[in-house]
């Protein structure tokens, strides 16, 4: 994946595309540093968090210049996402997620809310394809309904 966005970021340097190339730097500069943190190469789900994070960061500055009607901020950063999204894979859909969900539960065999970090370990095979955050709500209504 990592080549992948060298290989877009090259092609916008060619394009003459300084939107897209100025937010694929960025990206790139942010691997570059997460790589540097680990001390080794990223893999894919590295990738793939790192772009989510990016995503995660651009999403509150929206919240906040849309509070100080700042819309061409708001515009600019929409569009980054957009660009950083086409990155990522397919997210799942909700009733694959409950599927999964569902598939856990019948595995590990939860009594209570004591639970919940081994269902989330498990679950954690699915977390480059859905939102966490969504994923640990819909456990914690299911563990509730026990």
């Amino acid at each position: 994946m990592f080549e992948k966005i060298n290989h877009d970021m090259v092609a916008a340097m060619k394009e003459q595309n300084k939107f897209t190339l100025s937010v694929l730097r960025m990206l790139k500069s942010a691997l570059q540093m997460e790589s540097i943190n680990k001390n080794s190469d990223l893999t894919d789900d590295d990738v793939i968090a790192v772009i989510k994070k990016q995503i995660k960061m651009r999403n509150d500055s929206v919240l906040d210049y849309r509070k100080y009607n700042r819309m061409e901020e708001v515009t600019n950063l929409e569009k980054e996402i957009d660009i950083l999204k086409s990155y990522l894979p397919e997210e799942l859909s909700e009733e694959e997620v409950l599927a999964k969900i569902d598939e856990v539960f019948l595995s590990v065999k939860p009594t209570s809310m004591k639970d919940m970090g081994t269902i989330m370990k498990e679950l954690q095979c699915i977390s480059s394809r859905t939102d966490m955050s969504h994923v640990s709500k819909m456990v914690k209504d299911k563990l509730m309904n026990l």
